[in-house]
């Protein structure tokens, strides 16, 4: 326990969505959602606009389409979102060497280690210099916590949302955490958020009350003893500097072991779909899919798959650890799945047959005119300088990952995906607002000018090609 808040906690505010208005004038205070498209896809990241419709990060995007229809729905641009993480990063390095990166939008930093605090006013002070270096460089908020503790500065980070600073002084933590949620404490989750819920125990104080023996009974001697310290306040855990990812993975405990087959392949689905969310939001991909399966009888089996090459597709990794769940005898039940990714890169190598697979339902929906489009304007005709409703509701819907320009092999919607960017021999950069039916919709504007003109081109305009993205600061980085 420190003596003073130097452990800060910076979080990017709705950091994929953010990035997305400030690089589209048109977006901006607008509700915009970012993440897969397809029919199975997931929410990535939800601006605060579209936050007040309820939609949040892993909702499946079925699900906030009927909550906000007229968001704006786009693909993530990784490459762009990571070149605005490294600019931030570098921020980070500059006040101290002990950086800890949780996902391209989040890290720890120890301020004590960078000499630049040793009380609350000097980390109050670098923390506010530190978010207005950020917006400066990148034109995007952050929000800070400072504490002596990093769950407590994580704790912190959360209430400033969005863009601000809390600072929490050591020696408080008892005071602090007592009314809260016990699910506030790291390492727990809904199964055993549930489990404590049913011994009569919901608050981080009833967790101190109850005491360390019960919540070893209750969970066990690991888990129950560092329950008990979080519970206190008592965070010894160290900011570490940046170490290469072995892994992404998560998992459940069930309260009541699953028996139904059906049941247990759709959790294993959704866990693949949280796995590629966790995956996309720390930057990587990776090539070996592991699917764990604890039985009835607590026998812990685990089987893997290693895919030619690198990939975040949810829908790649969905199959895999499908296709890994027929080879685990379930009779009896289980009581806990988990799905992971391993050998990562910072790259991504599609697998191949789900590409084949991905155009032909392309080509077969764009035969039955299944393109979810609005009716475009004619070609070359000019559109209103705002968006209305119509024009918000993007309506790229036929992948559930982002579509980089690929070979010329390739077809020509495949470049199209919606908030990409492109250039045109006369109207120069602008963004994929949506495609189909042989068209494709661009919006006309980059960071820092006025909302622009939205024009219709046929997806095979030799003058109308895949762009590199725009920095938002002038001078910045771009996504390349």
């Amino acid at each position: 326990m420190r003596a003073a808040p130097t452990i800060l906690h910076l979080d990017m505010d709705a950091f994929f969505a953010a990035a997305e208005q400030a690089s589209k004038p048109s977006l901006r205070g607008k509700p915009v959602v970012v993440g897969g498209l397809g029919p199975r896809g997931v929410v990535a990241t939800a601006s605060y606009e579209a936050r007040r419709f309820g939609v949040h990060s892993a909702m499946p995007m079925a699900q906030a389409r009927r909550l906000a229809p007229n968001a704006a729905y786009l693909v993530p641009r990784f490459s762009f979102y990571r070149a605005i993480s490294g600019q931030v990063m570098e921020l980070l390095g500059s006040l101290s060497p002990l950086v800890e990166p949780l996902s391209l939008d989040e890290a720890f930093v120890d301020l004590e280690a960078g000499g630049l605090a040793d009380d609350s006013a000097s980390a109050r002070a670098t923390g506010e210099r530190l978010r207005a270096d950020i917006l400066a460089t990148t034109g995007l908020t952050g929000s800070v916590g400072l504490a002596g503790t990093k769950m407590l500065a994580k704790i912190a980070s959360e209430e400033a949302k969005p863009d601000g600073l809390v600072l929490f002084e050591p020696g408080t933590e008892r005071e602090l955490l007592g009314p809260r949620s016990v699910r506030i404490i790291p390492g727990v989750g809904p199964a055993t958020g549930e489990h404590l819920r049913r011994a009569g125990i919901s608050t981080v104080a009833e967790v101190v009350e109850a005491g360390e023996d019960e919540l070893v009974r209750l969970l066990g001697r690991s888990h129950g003893a560092s329950l008990y310290r979080m519970a206190l306040g008592d965070d010894d855990r160290p900011v570490v500097a940046e170490r290469d990812a072995k892994s992404v993975s998560v998992e459940d405990t069930f309260a009541v072991d699953i028996h139904d087959r059906l049941r247990i392949r759709l959790e294993v689905e959704r866990l693949a779909e949280r796995c590629v969310a966790r995956l996309r939001g720390s930057g990587h991909s990776g090539r070996t899919i592991v699917l764990k399966v604890r039985r009835y009888d607590f026998s812990t089996l685990t089987r893997s798959e290693t895919l030619r090459g690198p990939t975040d597709d949810p829908v790649v990794v969905r199959e895999a650890a499908t296709r890994l769940l027929e080879l685990v005898d379930t009779t009896g039940g289980v009581r806990l799945l988990g799905v992971g990714v391993s050998g990562l890169a910072d790259y991504t190598q599609e697998d191949l047959f789900a590409q084949f697979a991905q155009a032909a339902a392309d080509q077969a929906a764009e035969a039955a005119g299944a393109a979810e489009v609005p009716e475009p304007a004619p070609s070359g005709a000019a559109g209103a300088a705002g968006p209305g409703p119509a024009a918000l509701a993007v309506a790229e819907d036929r992948s559930d990952v982002a579509a980089a320009p690929e070979t010329a092999a390739a077809t020509a919607a495949r470049w199209w995906a919606a908030g990409h960017d492109v250039r045109h021999v006369v109207h120069g950069p602008g963004w994929v607002q949506g495609s189909g039916l042989g068209r494709v919709t661009v919006r006309f504007e980059e960071p820092g000018s006025a909302p622009g003109r939205v024009r219709t081109f046929s997806v095979d305009d030799p003058e109308l090609t895949p762009s590199d993205p725009l920095p938002l600061v002038e001078g910045g980085a771009t996504g390349a």
